[in-house]
């Protein structure tokens, strides 16, 4: 599983997940991608889990980057504790993501086996995605000889 090596601090409040995806927008590294549609918390797990139906569909074959890191811990109070006596251990690690994000590339693969390739990787994963292709830059950066 993801996890960091080390942290500054054991335990993080939980935080808000308002706005879009301001960077890891676009498809950068591979051919397609897999943007999130909404926003959630995606766990070490299912990020494991959408890689290895990623790479078992395309047969090892082609390139899968993984564009997201849990780099948050969530924390869990033993079942039935009482309250208080402070916070509880961080229990498993959680990358934060917003609308727009893409999380996942792949590249190497026909774009029908990359685009099933990344179905079966969203049916892991929490929130609702969309395949996305990579963007053709144009000649002069997007604006127009007119003028």
């Amino acid at each position: 599983m993801l996890m960091p090596k080390r942290v500054k601090y054991r335990r993080v409040q939980r935080g808000r997940m308002k706005g879009k995806a301001l960077r890891g927008n676009k498809v950068t590294y591979g051919e397609f991608g897999l943007s999130a549609q909404e926003p959630g918390w995606i766990t070490s797990n299912q990020i494991e889990a959408a890689r290895i139906a990623m790479t078992r569909y395309t047969k090892r074959g082609g390139q899968v980057w993984i564009k997201i890191f849990p780099d948050k811990p969530v924390t869990a109070k033993p079942a039935e504790t009482r309250m208080g006596s402070g916070k509880g251990a961080p229990e498993y690690w959680v990358a934060v993501v917003k609308p727009g994000r893409v999380m996942f590339e792949i590249a190497g693969v026909p774009e029908e086996i990359a685009r099933e390739a990344l179905r079966l990787a969203s049916h892991k994963l929490p929130i609702k995605t969309k395949i996305v292709a990579k963007e053709v830059e144009t000649e002069n950066g997007g604006e127009d000889d007119e003028g």
